[in-house]
């Protein structure tokens, strides 16, 4: 009986690439394929398409509920639908593509301020209210953009239908132009 055996060089590299391969493996599919591929596996897994949606329907109706002359208490409630719509989209990032990512994170980020600012602001302090309808306005022009650099990397542009799935098995282009 001797001592230890020592396996060498050629079972660490078979070690070694055995380990690369299975983790390798662990990649999502957003991770592999064209950048268009890419980013489109991402609206559908990450739910690109809805979020972006939801954020703008959550401003729409910060509008609405302020135009409108509701309660305090409503205008906070749709006011933080706005903040946490847009952390539930900082979330889904990054996506494949660094300028999409950067043009939604900095949408969702303004989203978050001008939802805190509007529900700070709901007891009628109106330099908050005021704030917030500038980054409200400011964020249309930032989603607008967003959903315009998808459109140029996948050459289609993506649904932000909130309702209504995708049609065409899960494609989230289905509903774009």
């Amino acid at each position: 009986m001797g001592g230890p055996r020592r396996w060498g060089t050629p079972a660490l590299v078979v070690g070694c690439l055995g380990l690369a391969v299975g983790l390798g493996g662990c990649a999502g599919q957003e991770q592999s394929g064209t950048p268009a591929q890419q980013v489109s596996t991402w609206m559908v897994s990450g739910g690109g398409g809805s979020a972006i949606g939801n954020v703008e329907v959550d401003s729409r109706n910060v509008d609405l509920a302020l135009s409108q002359h509701n309660k305090p208490a409503a205008i906070r409630e749709v006011c933080s639908l706005l903040s946490n719509d847009a952390q539930t989209g900082i979330g889904n990032l990054p996506t494949p593509d660094a300028q999409l990512t950067t043009a939604l994170d900095t949408a969702y980020t303004d989203a978050t301020a001008a939802g805190d600012d509007c529900y700070h602001g709901a007891d009628g302090d109106t330099r908050l209210l005021a704030r917030s309808a500038v980054e409200r306005t400011k964020l249309l022009t930032l989603l607008t953009a967003a959903v315009q650099r998808a459109a140029d990397v996948t050459g289609h542009t993506p649904t932000t239908d909130t309702t209504v799935p995708p049609t065409g098995g899960g494609d989230p282009f289905a509903g774009g132009q």
